[in-house]
């Protein structure tokens, strides 16, 4: 499949061990099935996409007219999310650069079989108003008699700059807002159940949509190399008891 992303559903956190008895904290998500419901094209369209739907159970009465003559074109079944994803191309047999996705083609979570990390896109909780203290993790003032130590205070003078300058981190809405994470560690996958393990947080509720494609600026690493995280404790603990003794 020549497409570099997938919609996935948020389940929620767990841990995992590797085959060294390291614990990982990693999120579940299943990823897809989904279905092409458009190929954008550069002569129609001005640039290149494929339009992708998560397969879930919609209900007739849902879909307006406009959606359903969308959806009837490409011979797919309703879907309840819609994104664009990036096309990858191929190389043919006389060398030449080809796209093979197509309108109704399936994609699964095995598109991640040959990579390690993947760049996820979600929307945050949504927080509704907030305070400084907690919108912008401000310390607050005296927390003694006769303060209101969660407000803001002063955000200008009175001759200069005589407004306020933009920018200015002042209480307002919070969360609810597109959040990107990029270079999260593929720790499993499930083909059978499209499930996807990454290791750390993904940005949403539980059951919030995401958009898992593949890192576009991967993280290097050098041969011979693994760093600090990858000691082994059990030898680690051996050396620090002989030191000691």
């Amino acid at each position: 499949m020549s497409v570099s992303g997938i919609l996935g559903k948020k389940i929620g956190m767990t841990q995992i061990f590797d085959e060294r008895g390291d614990v990982h904290p990693v999120t579940v998500i299943k990823a897809g099935p989904c279905v092409i419901t458009q190929i954008k094209t550069m002569a129609k369209d001005g640039y290149e996409a494929a339009q992708i739907g998560y397969v879930d159970f919609v209900k007739a009465s849902k879909v307006n007219k406009a959606m359903t003559g969308h959806f009837a074109k490409s011979n797919v079944p309703p879907t309840r999310v819609l994104k664009e994803v990036a096309l990858e191309s191929t190389r043919n047999e006389a060398g030449e650069s080809v796209v093979t996705a197509k309108a109704g083609d399936r994609i699964l979570v095995d598109i991640f079989n040959e990579e390690k990390f993947v760049d996820i896109i979600g929307t945050s909780k949504g927080r509704g108003f907030a305070g400084v203290v907690r919108r912008h993790r401000f310390g607050g003032g005296p927390k003694s008699h006769g303060h209101m130590f969660q407000i803001q205070g002063s955000i200008g003078a009175s001759s200069f700059p005589s407004r306020v300058f933009p920018g200015q981190r002042m209480p307002g809405h919070m969360g609810d807002a597109q959040v990107t994470v990029r270079n999260l560690r593929i720790r499993g996958i499930d083909v059978e159940d499209n499930l996807l393990l990454v290791e750390g947080a993904v940005p949403g509720p539980r059951d919030g949509f995401v958009l898992v494609s593949k890192a576009t600026a991967p993280p290097r690493e050098r041969r011979g190399f693994a760093g600090e995280a990858t000691k082994d404790a059990l030898k680690a603990s051996k050396k620090a008891s002989a030191k000691k003794k």
